[in-house]
């Protein structure tokens, strides 16, 4: 019996060291507070909507009254020929960009990191990161005045050429150009957190290599990798595990009907079934349980593939 009392008081004491902790760090909290609140307005409370994928949708009757239709909506998605194509279209270009766009950052960073001239350095830097400043709006805009049928480039290709060039309505080269756009906008601002994983390397390491007699390429090969390689394995997770996202506002702004058969993707289908035609909710809210559950399967699949072949992972 005399046992309980102490161990009340113990409780006691440690729920008072918790608050007492909580309110000394209370400004830190605050500064918490925006962010928490951003993810319970825009990814936790949206969740009760998720219903709609299993129900008819009607206006007055709201999300709760509307009736319940089971998997119909799926159905409907499956025997769609319109989304069996966005699914292959959004595949084969996050496959692509993650074959080419993906490792581009990480070789520039490598690179960046070996120039000496710091002020040639800075510059390069800066001209690599401005273009991620631009909305896809304005590049989209820049890509149809260059490659257009109207074009600058177009045109000096026609005129070099003789014959008729075409980008943006070509089905040969419209992903291609996909891939080579993105690069050129957003290359140098993901270098910047393998840049930063790069001065985080002790120095020491890189003194003892050059003692050892060791090259540039040797210190890449054997200090700056292995410095970097989880920062590599972690963005390669959550890269494939965002597959699914394949670029809407990309597409959104350059494409149009004629490479729709390539270019067509899950979101750009989803706005346009929703924009475009008499609105089916129910179907809008399938689209998206489908893809959230594809997106979570590929980022748990990915990182147990991690953690088997290297060891290191998300968790």
């Amino acid at each position: 019996m005399s046992g309980q009392p102490a161990v009340a008081l113990n409780s006691g004491l440690r729920k008072k060291g918790l608050l007492f902790r909580i309110w000394e760090s209370r400004y830190i909290y605050l500064f918490l507070l925006p962010g928490v609140a951003f993810f319970v307005i825009f990814k936790y409370i949206p969740i009760y909507g998720v219903q709609l994928a299993f129900k008819k949708y009607e206006v007055q009757s709201g999300i709760t009254g509307s009736p319940w239709i089971g998997l119909y909506n799926f159905e409907f998605l499956f025997i769609d020929v319109d989304f069996i194509t966005a699914v292959r279209n959004t595949l084969i270009i996050a496959f692509m960009q993650i074959a080419f766009f993906y490792p581009f950052p990480i070789i520039l960073a490598m690179l960046l990191n070996e120039i000496r001239m710091m002020k040639y350095k800075r510059v390069v830097q800066t001209i690599y990161t401005l273009p991620h400043f631009l909305s896809w709006v304005i590049v989209g805009g820049m890509i149809l005045n260059l490659f257009g049928s109207g074009g600058a480039i177009t045109n000096l290709l026609r005129v070099i050429t003789g014959g008729e060039v075409t980008f943006l309505t070509n089905k040969s080269v419209f992903r291609q150009l996909l891939v080579g756009t993105l690069l050129w906008k957003e290359a140098g601002w993901s270098c910047i957190l393998y840049l930063a994983s790069i001065t985080a390397i002790d120095p020491t390491l890189y003194e003892a290599a050059t003692i050892d007699g060791a090259n540039r390429w040797h210190k890449m090969r054997y200090v700056t990798w292995p410095g970097i390689s989880m920062i590599v394995i972690v963005t390669f997770i959550l890269r494939v595990g965002s597959m699914m996202n394949a670029g809407f506002e990309q597409i959104i702004n350059i494409y149009n009907p004629t490479v729709y058969s390539v270019a067509d993707i899950i979101d750009t289908y989803v706005y346009r079934i929703t924009f475009q035609r008499p609105a089916n909710f129910g179907v809008s809210t399938a689209v998206g349980l489908f893809k959230g559950l594809t997106n979570c399967i590929l980022l748990v699949t990915t990182n147990a593939i991690c953690v088997r072949i290297s060891g290191e992972g998300i968790v």
